[in-house]
């Protein structure tokens, strides 16, 4: 056996774990503080619209039903999602901490990507909630009701926990003995398996998997119930009635779009072919942290409903009413 046979032998049998990788991410953009400015208020706009929202939905009795448990749980996704990725970033590269110890850096991968599963999700139920109520509106109390929805809920966390863990428990297997500079602004699951020495098959497959579950599915799901909503639409003979139905999808087909077009479009140029990294980590913090801030304020402090919940609020929370706080 050649020494170079003997060698990959070695790697192919031993794991290198290392003790940190080093996070690259902004190196190369100019006056990069200003984006760090930007996602810090983004972050503190994201924080204050989703806990508000998640307050009000909370306080107030008449919106404890099953399209808000939905609406609560994707502005907790929110929430999570972008303290999970933003502070971080911002300690990474405002104060130049860009080592990252092995065992947080896969933790910090699998919490990104988790709420943003999640988030994707989410979309998808809310998809459905549309699609239910104009389609059978007749039947809407009846499906989708609250343990309904507890049990879509505790699938979406159940699906998005088992394919994460596989896929970061995947990094697990590889061995580092080269370059541990991940070319990304956080521990991102490509820029990371890329920098293995063995065999790396098996993370492209999940890798594969996992895009294809959170993002393709969803999106064809969506697109496939409004076609239907498109169809059920067209036989509503007034016109006022059709405009009014319309627009209580166009909020949800903005936040898709928001969403899933830009995460998409970079997840696949990344598997098929090359995207240049500075692209990728722009489109993607600007994907994982600009929705969060948006869905707030476009699908639900929007709606006439949730304002009037608020005024109702704002009345009984006044100092004169502090003892009738809860509606």
């Amino acid at each position: 056996m050649s020494q170079a046979e003997r060698s990959a032998s070695i790697i192919n049998t031993t794991f290198v774990r290392p003790v940190a990788f080093y996070i690259n991410g902004f190196t190369d953009i100019p006056h990069a503080q200003y984006y760090y400015v930007f996602l810090c208020f983004i972050y503190i706009m994201t924080v204050v619209g989703n806990g508000f929202l998640m307050c009000v939905i909370y306080l107030v009795k008449t919106l404890h039903s099953a399209k808000y448990m939905i609406v609560f749980s994707l502005a907790l996704t929110d929430l999570c999602g972008t303290t999970a990725l933003i502070p971080k970033v911002l300690d990474t590269f405002l104060f130049d901490r860009r080592y990252i110890v092995y065992e947080a850096c896969l933790s910090y991968m699998f919490f990104v990507y988790f709420f943003a599963c999640l988030q994707s999700l989410t979309l998808l139920m809310m998809g459905f909630d549309r699609f239910v109520a104009i389609c059978f509106p007749l039947s809407y109390h009846r499906i989708v009701t609250k343990p309904a929805v507890a049990v879509m809920l505790l699938c979406v966390w159940g699906l998005s926990l088992s394919v994460l863990g596989v896929l970061v428990g995947l990094i697990d297997r590889l061995s580092f003995c080269g370059s541990l500079v991940v070319k990304s602004f956080f521990c991102d699951h490509g820029p990371v398996y890329r920098l293995a020495c063995n065999d790396t098959s098996l993370n492209y497959i999940i890798g594969t998997v996992a895009l294809t579950l959170f993002d393709c599915i969803p999106l064809l799901l969506i697109a496939m119930t409004y076609v239907c909503i498109s169809v059920a639409l067209s036989r509503i003979a007034s016109g006022a009635e059709r405009l009014k139905a319309l627009k209580t999808c166009t909020s949800h087909v903005i936040l898709v779009a928001v969403f899933f077009l830009p995460l998409l479009g970079t997840n696949i140029a990344g598997v098929t072919s090359y995207i240049h990294p500075i692209a990728r980590m722009v489109n993607f913090t600007l994907t994982h942290t600009v929705p969060a801030l948006l869905n707030p304020i476009i699908y639900s402090l929007r709606t006439e409903e949730v304002m009037k919940s608020i005024k109702k609020l704002w009345k009984n929370t006044r100092p004169n009413n502090i003892s009738e706080m809860k509606i």
